[in-house]
C-alpha cells in the first residue's frame, strides 16, 4: 500500500492518491510530474492509517479525497502551499499520525502483522505460520488478505522475489542467486519474474539501470523515516 504525493506542472497543480497492493507489476509514466513523495505503507496497517481494509484497494489506484473525504483534498492543498520538501514531509507526517489516534486498529490487523514477520524471515508455509500463531490457516488467509491486501502465500512470493532482486544488485550468478533466494532452480526464478513482473529478471534490471534513480533531501528523508517508522511507513526518495 502506497500514498503518493504528485506535483505537476511545475508545482501549479498536485493531487495525493493511494495504490493498493498489486498482483502484477505496474510501471509508472512519470511524464507531466515534477517531483513526488512515496510513502510505503508496511504490510497490515492500511486499516489504522487509512481507515480502510487493503482488499478494498488491491489493483487499483485511488484519489486520497474517495478515502478520507475532504480532509484529503485540503491535505492535496496543504502540501501544494509547503515551502520546501521538510515541510511537505512534516504536514505529510502530521496528517498521517492524527488519523491513528481517530482510528481503531481490527485484531487481523495485528495478526497478518505477525505473518509477515515470520513470512519475511524464514518461513515459508501458510499451515505453518498459522500453527505458530495459534490460528486455522483459513482464518489466517482471511485476516492476511483483509490487511495486506494478497494472500499470504502471493506475498510470500513476493518476498522472495524481492529477495532475489537485492541479491541481483551484488551478483549476476542466476543459478546461486535462486538458490539462495528459496526458488528451487533458476528456470522457478525466471517464471516467478515473467509472471509478477512481466520481464525476465535480466530485462527487468537492465530497465532500472535505464532509469536511474534520483535522491531527494537526505536530512529530510531521515527525518520522516524516524516519524513514520512508529507509523508503520517507510519513505522513498522524492523523485
Amino acid at each position: 500500500m502506497t500514498l503518493v504525493f504528485r506535483v505537476l506542472e511545475e508545482g501549479r497543480r498536485g493531487d495525493v492518491t493511494v495504490a493498493g497492493p498489486r498482483t502484477r507489476a505496474l510501471f509508472k509514466n512519470t511524464t507531466g510530474v515534477a517531483w513526488a513523495v512515496v510513502l510505503q505503507f508496511k504490510p497490515g496497517w492500511s486499516a489504522p492509517l487509512l481507515g480502510v481494509a487493503a482488499n478494498a484497494l488491491t489493483d487499483r489506484i485511488v484519489p486520497l479525497e474517495d478515502i478520507w473525504g475532504r480532509s484529503g483534498g485540503d491535505l492535496c492543498l496543504d502540501l501544494l502551499a509547503a515551502r520546501s520538501l521538510p515541510e511537505v514531509l512534516d504536514r505529510l507526517s502530521r496528517a498521517i499520525a492524527l488519523r491513528t489516534h481517530q482510528a481503531s486498529e481490527p485484531a487481523s490487523a495485528r495478526l497478518a502483522r505477525q505473518a509477515v514477520r515470520l513470512l519475511e524471515g524464514d518461513e515459508v508455509r501458510v499451515e505453518s505460520v498459522a500453527e505458530r500463531l495459534g490460528v486455522t490457516a483459513r482464518h489466517l488467509r482471511r485476516a492476511f488478505t483483509e490487511s495486506v491486501g494478497i494472500g499470504p502465500k502471493d506475498f510470500a512470493r513476493t518476498v522472495r522475489l524481492q529477495r532475489a532482486v537485492r541479491m541481483a544488485a551484488t551478483s549476476k550468478d542466476w543459478g546461486r542467486i535462486a538458490a539462495d533466494a528459496g526458488y528451487y532452480d533458476q528456470a522457478h526464478l525466471i517464471a516467478d519474474f515473467r509472471e509478477l513482473v512481466g520481464l525476465t529478471p535480466g530485462a527487468f534490471l537492465k530497465r532500472a539501470d535505464d532509469r536511474g534513480v534520483r535522491s531527494g533531501s537526505g536530512k529530510a528523508e531521515a527525518g520522516l523515516r524516524g516519524i513514520t517508522g512508529r507509523l508503520g511507513l517507510d519513505v522513498q526518495h522524492p523523485t
